[in-house]
């Protein structure tokens, strides 16, 4: 006769690489039925990823064939626990309240650009914020934020070396630009930029924050996967231009946080270089990439839409010398960022409900 409690002493060998405990501590173990040589077992998975399912899989067929016997008949199904599940089991960063990543399915439409002004924009506003800049190919925060050069310094912390973030704008920073020459390509293999990545998020020293947001790389790679395995997310904003060619990769960006397994709330879509307005010709709009794009993405997939960002060249100088437009102060653009914050937070609070 199998017993209950030999097949738990046979999983309590099995590792979860995630909650760095066994299986049946992180309490991660479903259902068990045993009956006439069959053992059926549900086990949750934190890592969404089929691969990590599978190698778990593998890992609980093998120590049960090698406990109960190779008669016995295994029946082993491996789930990704929820997006809800693995948000209440977030052992990393537990005083950061909102967990935010950007993101956008194609490069150009001014991701990290908007990122820098909703930052600067919640600092503005009296929150404690952290930035996480994860584009490793092409980080842009550091000029973005005026710290060109400067580099990050290491503090002890619970007896453990931590990085401690740049600060600008009562921001917290950390950027693969400060440990990398400005002037070289970083060439790493997805491996290293994943691990790159996740020492930015478990080795800062970022303390209290209201929200902590990551500039996520253009795509849906690599990087997407390791945060989403790393990290469980309160949200994702989307970042989108009005043409359909970039509407088509925002798309799937938003498919992807919505795959089975992961369920990453969509805060919304932000539709950026909405219409051009001449400074000549200040009540016409050019709507140069087409009208209400993201709008109508927004509409018609069911996602909030938070607001549309005009294409003006003061935000882009401001980007350039290290000032988000944001901070702008009743200016056109500083009023249309401050929307986008109102927005967002209202938004955020209302998911969290």
């Amino acid at each position: 006769m199998i017993s209950r409690e030999a097949v738990l002493n046979a999983l309590a060998n099995i590792p979860d690489p995630e909650s760095k405990q066994d299986i049946v501590s992180a309490n991660l173990v479903g259902n068990i039925e045993i009956e006439n040589g069959r053992v059926y077992i549900q086990v949750n998975s934190i890592n969404p990823a089929l691969h990590a399912r599978k190698r778990m899989e593998e890992a609980i067929r093998f120590r049960l064939t090698k406990e109960l016997g190779e008669d016995v008949r295994i029946e082993c199904e491996v789930k990704a626990v929820t997006g809800t599940e693995r948000k209440g089991r977030r052992s990393i960063l537990p005083e950061v309240t909102h967990v935010v990543a950007i993101a956008s399915g194609k490069g150009g439409v001014g991701k990290s650009t908007l990122t820098a002004n909703l930052a600067a924009g919640l600092a503005q506003a009296g929150f404690s914020v952290g930035l996480i800049d994860a584009d490793i190919y092409g980080p842009s925060m550091p000029t973005m934020f005026d710290v060109v050069g400067q580099r990050p310094t290491m503090v002890e912390v619970n007896g453990k070396s931590m990085i401690e973030p740049v600060v600008n704008y009562n921001v917290k920073l950390l950027s693969i630009g400060f440990f990398t020459d400005q002037e070289n390509a970083v060439v790493w293999r997805g491996p290293m930029a994943s691990k790159a990545l996740t020492q930015m998020i478990t080795e800062g020293n970022w303390g209290k924050l209201d929200y902590l947001l990551i500039d996520l790389p253009p795509g849906t790679g690599d990087i997407h996967l390791s945060l989403l395995q790393t990290l469980p997310l309160d949200g994702v904003v989307i970042i989108s231009t009005p043409q359909e060619v970039a509407l088509a990769d925002a798309r799937r960006g938003i498919n992807m946080f919505r795959v089975d397994g992961l369920n990453v709330p969509i805060v919304g879509i932000v539709e950026n270089m909405a219409w051009f307005t001449p400074e000549e010709l200040p009540e016409n709009k050019y709507y140069i990439f087409g009208r209400d794009g993201a709008k109508n993405l927004a509409n018609g997939m069911g996602i909030e839409f938070l607001g549309a960002i005009p294409l003006v060249q003061s935000i882009r100088e401001a980007g350039d010398v290290g000032r988000p437009a944001v901070l702008q102060k009743g200016s056109v653009i500083g009023l249309a960022f401050d929307e986008l914050v109102h927005n967002f937070t209202t938004r955020l609070n209302a998911l969290k409900q």
